[in-house]
C-alpha cells in the first residue's frame, strides 16, 4: 500500500455510491465509521447536486468496536428502509469497516424486509471506484434483468437498443447521453432504457427487451454488457463515438447491429472540427507534442482524435484503469510508444517530463502538473473538479462533442500562440509604447503639452495594459490631466481617465 496526497480512484464503495446516486428508487446502506461520510462531497460539491447522495452509513464510532457492530448494521438498514422506501436495497461495507468482518450481505438478507436487498463484495485494498462501480451495476442487471432457462438465443438485428454506462460523477456523462441518444434516434431506432442514469430497478428488469446494447463506458457497463449477451443473447455495439471519425464509425456500428445499410447514413453538416483541421491556421498545430493520461476510454480517443483528426504527434500514452491496460498497450503501439499504466500521479508528472509535450490532454491531476510546468492543458477524463461539471451542455462524444473538443483542446495552444506573439513583437519600432498605428494617416499634434510626470505606481499599473494599446492609454491619461491642471499623474488620475474614455 502507499500513501499518496491525490488519487485518481476512490475505493469501491465510492463506485458503490456512484451508481445508487445515478439511479431512482435504489439505496446503499454502507457499514463506515464516521469519518466516511466524506464522500457525500463528491457529489453535493463536486458534481453540485442539489440532493445528498441515497447512501445510509451506519457511522460507528471507536467506542462501538468493543460492542455489536452488527446490530448497529441491522439496525441501520432497517431505520433506511422504513424512512426512504426504497425499491432496492444495496448493502456493503467501506475500506475501514471492511476489517472487522462483520457481514453485510449476510446480516441484511437475514432480515425481514420488505424489498429485496442486492449485496456486495467490495474488496477496497485490491480494486478501487470504476471496479466497484462496474461490480454494483452489474450485481442490480444480474438481479433484476433475470435470465432465461437454458443457452440464450441468437438475436436477429433490431431497431431497439440500451443505453449503458453513464453514471454520477461521471466526466460530461449527462451531456454525453443526451448526445448519443439524438444520433441513435435520428437513425429511426428506439432507445429502451438507458442506465444506470435515471434508471429504476423497473428499467433494468426492462433491459432484455432491446434487441442490442450500447455501452458508451465499458469501465462501468462492461461486465454488465458481457452477462446480458451471454444470459439474453444481447450483442454490444462498444466503439466511443468520440470525434469525427469515432462519431463515424459508431453510426457504423450502430447500423450493422440495427441491420441498416450503411450507405444510408446521414453525414453531419455541423461538425467544424474537419474544416479547421483542412484550414490554413491548422498548420500552426501540426506536429505539436501531445501528451495524454486518464481513464482508458477517454484516453485511447483523445490519442485517435490527437493524431488522425488534429494532427498531433503523440508523445505519451497512459491510463489509471489497470483493468483496461491491454486496450491501451493495443493503442499505445500504434503510435510507436511504451504505455504509461499507474496510478501514480508523480510517475505521470515524471512521465510528462521526460516526454517535453507542448500540449497536455488528462485528468484534473495533470491540469495541475500542467499548470506547475507551464504547459497547455485540457481535461478530458475524471477525476474532475466543479468547472468539469458545467451547467451549460458540453458532451464529449457525437457530433457536438467533436465541436467541444475542438474549442477545449486547441484554445489553450492558440492561448500560447497569442502570448508568444506578445513576446515576439514588444520591442518592434511598430508597436512599442508611443508607436502610431502605421496603417492610418499621422493624427495632428495635440495643442496641450504632456510633459507631466508619472509616480512610480501610476507607470506600474501602467504595465499591465497590452503594449499594443499601452502607447494610446499613455496618451489619454496626460490629456486628461493636463486638461484638469494637474501636476503629476497618479494611479488614481489613471482609474479616473480610463473611467472619462470609457463612457
Amino acid at each position: 500500500m502507499q500513501l499518496a496526497v491525490w488519487t485518481y480512484e476512490g475505493p469501491p464503495h465510492v463506485g458503490a455510491m456512484r451508481i445508487a446516486a445515478s439511479m431512482r428508487g435504489v439505496h446503499l446502506v454502507l457499514h463506515a465509521p464516521q469519518g466516511d461520510t466524506y464522500a457525500d462531497l463528491l457529489f453535493t460539491m463536486i458534481e453540485r447536486r442539489d440532493t445528498r447522495p441515497p447512501v445510509t452509513y451506519t457511522t460507528f464510532q471507536a467506542r462501538d468496536l468493543g460492542s455489536d457492530t452488527a446490530e448497529i448494521f441491522k439496525t441501520a438498514c432497517r431505520e433506511a428502509v422504513e424512512r426512504f422506501r426504497p425499491d432496492a436495497v444495496l448493502v456493503g461495507a467501506s475500506c475501514t469497516a471492511e476489517l472487522i468482518q462483520d457481514d453485510p450481505g449476510g446480516l441484511a438478507k437475514a432480515l425481514p424486509l420488505p424489498v429485496p436487498v442486492v449485496p456486495l463484495e467490495l474488496p477496497s485494498y485490491s480494486k478501487k471506484e470504476n471496479w466497484g462501480a462496474a461490480e454494483t451495476f452489474y450485481r442490480l442487471v444480474r438481479a433484476f434483468a433475470l435470465a432465461p432457462a437454458g443457452p440464450a438465443a441468437t438475436r436477429p438485428a433490431g431497431s431497439v437498443c440500451n443505453i449503458l454506462g453513464p453514471a454520477a460523477l461521471g466526466f460530461r456523462h449527462r451531456d454525453d447521453v443526451a448526445e448519443v441518444r439524438r444520433l441513435v434516434e435520428g437513425l429511426g431506432l428506439t432507445v429502451n432504457v438507458v442506465a444506470p442514469l435515471g434508471s429504476s430497478v423497473a428499467d433494468l428488469a426492462r433491459l432484455p427487451e432491446a434487441d442490442f446494447n450500447v455501452v458508451l463506458y465499458p469501465e462501468i457497463a462492461g461486465v454488465a454488457a458481457d452477462w446480458l449477451k451471454r444470459a439474453h443473447g444481447q450483442p454490444a455495439v462498444t466503439v466511443p463515438p468520440i470525434g469525427v471519425n469515432g462519431t463515424e464509425a459508431f453510426l457504423a456500428a450502430i447500423a450493422a447491429a440495427a441491420g441498416l445499410d450503411p450507405a444510408t447514413l446521414p453525414r453531419s453538416e455541423t461538425a467544424r472540427l474537419p474544416w479547421y483541421s483542412r484550414s490554413v491556421d491548422s498548420t500552426y498545430f501540426t506536429g505539436k507534442r501531445v501528451f495524454v493520461f486518464g481513464d482508458a476510454t477517454h484516453a485511447v480517443a483523445a490519442a485517435r482524435v490527437a493524431a488522425d483528426e488534429l494532427g498531433f504527434t503523440v508523445c505519451g500514452l497512459g491510463t489509471y484503469s489497470r483493468e483496461f491496460a491491454r486496450e491501451v498497450r493495443s493503442a499505445a503501439a500504434t503510435y510507436g510508444l511504451e504505455p504509461l499504466i499507474t496510478d501514480d500521479h508523480l510517475a505521470v508528472e515524471e512521465a510528462i517530463v521526460v516526454a517535453q509535450p507542448e500540449l497536455v490532454l488528462g485528468t484534473q491531476m495533470e491540469r495541475h502538473v500542467a499548470k506547475r510546468l507551464g504547459l497547455p492543458c485540457a481535461v478530458i477524463s475524471a477525476p474532475v473538479h466543479v468547472q468539469d461539471f458545467p451547467a451549460r451542455h458540453s458532451p464529449q462524444m457525437g457530433v457536438e462533442g467533436a465541436n467541444v473538443l475542438f474549442d477545449t483542446w486547441v484554445h489553450p495552444l492558440m492561448m500560447g500562440l497569442e502570448e508568444h506573439l506578445l513576446g515576439m513583437f514588444r520591442d518592434d519600432f511598430e508597436f512599442n509604447d508611443a508607436a502610431e498605428p502605421s496603417h492610418l494617416p499621422r493624427a495632428p499634434a495635440s495643442s496641450i503639452e504632456t510633459t507631466l510626470p508619472w509616480r512610480e505606481d501610476a507607470e506600474q499599473e501602467l504595465k499591465k495594459i497590452p503594449f499594443f494599446v499601452r502607447g494610446k492609454a499613455r496618451r489619454n491619461t496626460e490629456k486628461f490631466a493636463a486638461e484638469r491642471g494637474l501636476g503629476t499623474i497618479t494611479l488614481e488620475t489613471l482609474y479616473d481617465a480610463k473611467a472619462h474614455y470609457s463612457r
